[in-house]
């Protein structure tokens, strides 16, 4: 039974743990937008930025299981330790600030009429990034998919 579960998907425990928790935190930003938004918005099932950040959910579960597998002092959660923060990071600054300029440049598109609409084609995603808090929820719930999971099966 464990060893089918493991082998459902890619045959990497801790990559389908990963994944697992990458596809939790697509699901929850859909029932997210559903409560707050009342409405059933299916592109964020596979849209980036949002709560809780599945980025984060994917490495943190991807560190956690090599921790609990290997050792917390292994090379292998050293190296998929340092991916995480660096993943974490990206999506809680560098991302975010790409959204940030998306916004005045759509505002700026938006309200620019002397322009000819033609000129600025489809409006840029405003929602690349993440709060530090998004970033933190999407960790933890990474490193829950990641040790438990890692506890679960191996």
């Amino acid at each position: 039974m464990l060893k089918n579960a493991v082998d459902f998907l890619t045959g990497n425990l801790i990559l389908n743990l990963a994944i697992l928790a990458w596809a939790l935190a697509q699901v929850i930003k859909f029932v997210i937008t559903l409560i707050t938004k009342h409405k059933l918005d299916f592109r964020n099932i596979l849209s980036s930025g949002g709560m809780p950040s599945s980025h984060s959910a994917f490495v943190c579960a991807c560190a956690s299981a090599m921790g609990a597998m290997y050792g917390w002092t292994s090379p292998t959660f050293t190296l998929a330790a340092v991916v995480a923060i660096v993943v974490m990071y990206d999506a809680a600054n560098v991302r975010k600030a790409a959204g940030e300029q998306a916004k005045i440049l759509n505002y700026i598109m938006e309200h620019w009429t002397e322009m000819k609409p033609a000129l600025f084609g489809k409006e840029l995603k405003e929602l690349l990034g993440h709060t530090p808090f998004q970033v933190l929820m999407g960790g933890l719930l990474g490193i829950g998919v990641g040790l438990l999971g890692a506890w679960w099966f191996a």
